[in-house]
């Protein structure tokens, strides 16, 4: 029978680590955004609509980070809340198209302040360069594929 590899502690694993990081920032921010009643997943699709522009759905729920089905389930809401408006693809009518809406914009002008002070004091007890660092870091994670092997 062939010994198994021992397993690090759970302390020191990616996966566990990413997640404490995760709760760690997403504290204060959840905090800002229980004051407008939306939770971090809308701020997040309000946010990359903002930046990006109007998307395809499935487009957007890759840049909030979401699964396509729980996005679609979300705008539905987000949609009766005035955050957003959706439209057929002109192109593609299967498709649509999501549009911040001026009040989903209202949200991020409501919590800007805030949210520029938080990350403000994170830059500076964490550093600006290790958060860049960092930031770096996890782009170029995220751009590995996992599912190959690469070379060691």
């Amino acid at each position: 029978m062939a010994t198994q590899p021992p397993l690090r502690r759970t302390a020191r694993t990616l996966p566990i680590a990413l997640l404490r990081a995760r709760e760690r920032v997403m504290g204060p921010i959840r905090e800002i955004l229980n004051e407008s009643g939306i939770s971090e997943q809308k701020y997040r699709v309000i946010r990359v609509l903002d930046e990006a522009g109007p998307m395809e759905q499935t487009a957007l729920a890759n840049a909030s980070c979401l699964l396509l089905p729980s996005l679609t389930r979300m705008l539905r809401a987000m949609e009766e809340e005035g955050l957003l408006t959706r439209a057929s693809d002109p192109n593609d009518g299967r498709k649509s198209i999501v549009t911040v809406t001026d009040a989903g914009q209202q949200i991020l002008q409501d919590h800007a302040d805030d949210a520029a002070a938080l990350f403000a004091d994170l830059d500076e007890r964490f550093g600006k360069e290790r958060m860049e660092k960092l930031l770096d870091m996890l782009e170029d994670l995220v751009a590995l594929d996992m599912r190959e092997k690469g070379e060691r």
